[in-house]
């Protein structure tokens, strides 16, 4: 549901219904989201690295695309945390702390296996090559260009104190529930420079879309709009500024308030229609 949710959300420089890439539907998103939740629902019994590797085959078999591999990574651990334990940073840095080099092999086939684009190469634990024995120790050498690979090394308190916090005021403002999941993914994108845009297009390009996110957040509510659709054509042309990377982010924050029951998605919508997919340019 959380997968859905997101992708769902006309987020700038994202796929949602109304907007696909070459390689990318909202229909694939979709697809993606309901086949890896089986693997997901069943993290409580199994080592976190296969319910993530039995997931990504999951997600693969059903669109034949990497298509939800960082919500994968992200939305697991959470997943995880057993049954009657509050939700919080420091039960999923418990679930992490139990990772062994079983789990650390099953977590590099899975990234194998997406075929993740920008991976590029390094000289210590790179993905091509064998598992480490400690899976947050390959992360924490990842930590400084991957989103993901820093909140895995350092924890989760990130996510709590950042996406899950916007999205909670956003909600208790009155914002509906597609518009707060927008809100939420340009608050984060203007925190923090997507890494998915970093490792395609560079640094000073991922710096370049969070600055004009943050000047985003500054439009009246009268201008926001028409600065929110211009904010997300500048992400499509003349190249694709795709921030990947914060959507899954987004993804897991919806994940966390619909696991604690602070979000009821299905009972009190109040968007409207939802616009028509259109085939990919």
């Amino acid at each position: 549901m959380a997968g859905i949710i997101e992708a769902t959300a006309p987020k700038p420089g994202n796929v949602h219904p109304a907007a696909s890439f070459a390689d990318l539907t909202y229909e694939q998103l979709v697809a993606a989201a309901i086949a890896i939740a089986p693997a997901v629902d069943r993290a409580t019994d199994l080592p976190l690295g296969l319910s993530i590797r039995t997931a990504v085959e999951a997600a693969r078999v059903a669109v034949g695309t990497n298509a939800n591999l960082g919500i994968v990574l992200l939305i697991t651990p959470l997943a995880a945390v057993a049954d009657g334990i509050p939700l919080t940073a420091e039960a999923v840095d418990r679930v992490l702390s139990r990772l062994g080099p079983a789990d650390a092999a099953e977590i590099y086939r899975a990234i194998a296996l997406a075929r993740p684009g920008g991976m590029g190469t390094v000289d210590r634990f790179d993905v091509a090559g064998p598992p480490p024995d400690d899976i947050r120790a390959a992360m924490r050498l990842a930590a400084d260009r991957d989103q993901i690979a820093r909140l895995w090394a350092e924890g989760y308190e990130r996510l709590f104190s950042g996406p899950v916090q916007d999205l909670v005021v956003a909600l208790e403002s009155g914002t509906p529930l597609l518009g707060a999941v927008v809100r939420c993914h340009v608050r984060q994108l203007a925190r923090s420079p997507d890494s998915l845009i970093a490792r395609r297009h560079g640094a000073t390009a991922a710096a370049d879309v969070s600055a004009r996110a943050a000047r985003l957040l500054d439009a009246s509510i009268e201008d926001w709009p028409g600065g929110l659709e211009a904010f997300d054509r500048s992400l499509r042309q003349p190249r694709r500024l795709n921030p990947g990377t914060t959507a899954d982010l987004v993804a897991a924050a919806v994940y966390i308030l619909l696991w604690d029951g602070r979000l009821r998605p299905f009972l009190a919508v109040d968007d409207g229609p939802l616009p028509a997919a259109k085939a990919p340019p």
